[in-house]
């Protein structure tokens, strides 16, 4: 499954995407955070807000690892989904947080497969924190945590089918 002929300019391109994906989470849980409206969404609005400083530190990381590889880590961050409903907003992050789970999977595997286990010891303390906020939402929205090991990474290497 891990990509056998990655290189290290791959992993830098592939982690700038992931640096994209951070930054838009941020975003999100600062704004959803602060706009989530009603008693049953106080719990998981005090939950995210605390999210957003832990994609900081996931951001500094990438970054930083980036930057070890020889590249200069992304300022642009993906696209984020608004909307005036409180369901939907959590849709988008649980959305969100199951292709940043699969990405970093498929990451740690690269990083092994380019005996940068150093670095994939770093993104698996990343993918703690990001399948800790997958149980949070699939929770807050009264969902079983969806199960995303099927699904494929995206990314310059891998695309969805």
């Amino acid at each position: 499954m891990a990509d056998q002929a990655i290189t290290r300019d791959q992993l830098a391109k592939l982690l700038n995407e992931d640096l994209s994906r951070e930054y838009q989470a941020i975003i999100a849980y600062v704004v959803y955070s602060q706009v989530l409206k009603g008693a049953e969404y106080m719990n998981i609005a005090d939950q995210l807000e605390q999210h957003a400083h832990q994609e900081l530190q996931h951001a500094l990381i990438l970054s930083r690892q980036i930057d070890y590889l020889g590249k200069m880590p992304t300022v642009t961050p993906k696209p984020v989904k608004v909307s005036e409903k409180p369901r939907d907003m959590l849709k988008f992050d649980l959305d969100n947080e199951n292709e940043t789970i699969v990405n970093y999977r498929e990451r740690i595997r690269q990083c092994e497969a380019l005996g940068e286990f150093a670095m994939a010891e770093q993104i698996r303390e990343i993918l703690v924190q990001e399948q800790d906020h997958q149980i949070d939402l699939a929770t807050a929205l009264g969902e079983d945590v969806p199960d995303v090991s099927r699904l494929k990474a995206t990314g310059a290497t891998k695309r969805k089918r």
